[in-house]
């Protein structure tokens, strides 16, 4: 895990680490006030820094970028979650990254920026597909992965990170209060009804927390068995396949097949199904529809299968399922 520095030049006016320096001078001051205060007897409660379990996550944009990310990097490890509303994947992993976060009670927070709306911020990070994660601290970038990946690589991922930003820089997080959200349980909405499978669906959804592919497949194929038509069943059916089909695959040893063989169905499909996870959407579809192109009879059955289940993926309002769509009915008719 190598750092690099800061620098967002065109988007946020940084000198990102004498920035994050000041800043981190500033949180060892205030640690150290705190210590003396406790230490006259004056340290009952939570210290005045301390912050809610809401906190610990938040959007982010450009303009809010220096103060939001880089000079908070100088008193906690911020992680930083580039997705948009139609990445499915960022749908698995979003959620994920959110609880992980709070589960480590201030050790890291957790920005997220929507890319769709911060295509600087993209092109600075030089993102080439999402759901893309970095890391921040003390004003120094550490990119941590691409993709969606098992839970517990991204818990010995965090845990390596709290150990980079204490051993190398100090920074040992932040205060949590847990009783600072009581007003706000207070005043939460009623839920709505529970549906009639929306035991299943939850049971899904535990399931790809915890890396349980095969369990989330059937708790999906349980609620369409008895409602065919449930659309939450569909798209979760089709990412849970999507990931378990990618799980154990070699990503360069299938590119390179995929590089060898254009004409061959197998190593293209495999492919594809990399791109979508990795959020080259348009990549994903262009490789499918081109592969219809060159295939025949069975082999192009195939692939037309995989395309049309990769757009359940997607949803079908998405423009570029519309686009695939088009582009596919122009290569088979």
């Amino acid at each position: 895990m190598q750092p690099r520095n800061m620098s967002m030049s065109g988007v946020v006016d940084l000198a990102a680490v004498k920035a994050a320096g000041e800043a981190k001078a500033k949180a060892e001051q205030a640690r150290a006030e705190a210590a003396r205060q406790a230490a006259q007897g004056g340290g009952a409660g939570p210290a005045a820094g301390a912050v809610p379990p809401s906190a610990l996550v938040f959007d982010v944009d450009e303009a809010g970028f220096e103060r939001d990310v880089l000079q908070l990097s100088a008193e906690v490890p911020v992680v930083l979650d580039f997705w948009a509303e139609w990445c499915q994947p960022c749908k698995q992993l979003s959620p994920l990254l959110e609880r992980l976060t709070v589960e480590a009670n201030g050790r890291v927070v957790l920005a997220k920026v929507d890319v769709d709306a911060n295509q600087m911020l993209m092109q600075q990070f030089q993102i080439q597909g999402i759901p893309a994660v970095f890391a921040v601290v003390a004003g120094q970038v550490l990119p941590l992965f691409q993709g969606v990946v098992p839970e517990q690589q991204i818990r010995e991922t965090l845990a390596q990170l709290v150990q980079v930003a204490e051993e190398r820089f100090g920074i040992i997080g932040l205060e949590v209060d847990p009783n600072a959200e009581g007003a706000a349980v207070e005043s939460a909405p009623a839920e709505a009804p529970a549906g009639p499978h929306d035991a299943l669906l939850e049971a899904a959804v535990v399931a790809l927390d915890a890396g349980d592919l095969g369990g989330a497949v059937q708790a999906y194929k349980n609620v369409l068995a008895d409602d065919p038509g449930n659309t939450e069943a569909k798209l979760g059916l089709a990412q849970a396949e999507l990931l378990a089909r990618v799980q154990h695959m070699n990503p360069q040893a299938v590119r390179a097949a995929a590089a060898e063989n254009p004409r061959d169905p197998a190593a293209q499909i495999a492919a594809a199904d990399l791109d979508l996870v990795g959020g080259h959407v348009e990549d994903a579809f262009g490789r499918l529809v081109d592969t219809v192109k060159v295939t025949f009879g069975d082999d192009r059955d195939a692939v037309r299968l995989r395309l049309l289940e990769l757009f359940e993926v997607i949803g079908a309002d998405d423009p570029r399922v519309t686009a695939a769509r088009t582009a596919l009915a122009r290569v088979l008719f």
